[in-house]
């Protein structure tokens, strides 16, 4: 079973940047699509960026030109540069395959607040 393990939350100001960082425990790490996905309190888990083996990326609208995801194969990273944050980017942040197929990691916070 693959194992995630998610990094790189805190508190940060609106308008602030955080990057987050995923580790993935699979040998096969660059043949997936990967992707970062946020749940915030009482609403379902959403896509916010993916990053497909062909090099890819897709954004959500809500995060577009602000969020930049990324990836190194060699060290089975997939990383999310999150900049100009606003407090509805306040969730927990979450790395998996696209589509979601691994168990869910125990993800990141990242609250958004003065």
């Amino acid at each position: 079973q693959v194992q995630l393990v998610e990094s790189g939350g805190g508190l940060v100001q609106p308008g602030g940047s955080l990057r987050l960082s995923c580790a993935a425990s699979t040998s096969f790490f660059s043949v997936y699509a990967m992707g970062w996905y946020r749940q915030a309190p009482e609403k379902q888990r959403e896509l916010v960026a993916s990053f497909t083996n062909g090099g890819s990326t897709t954004y959500a609208d809500s995060v577009k030109g602000r969020f930049t995801i990324s990836r190194d194969n060699a060290k089975k990273m997939v990383y999310l540069q999150m900049n100009s944050l606003k407090p509805e980017d306040t969730a927990v942040y979450y790395c998996n395959r696209d589509p979601a197929s691994w168990t869910w990691g125990q993800g990141t916070q990242v609250t958004v607040s003065s």
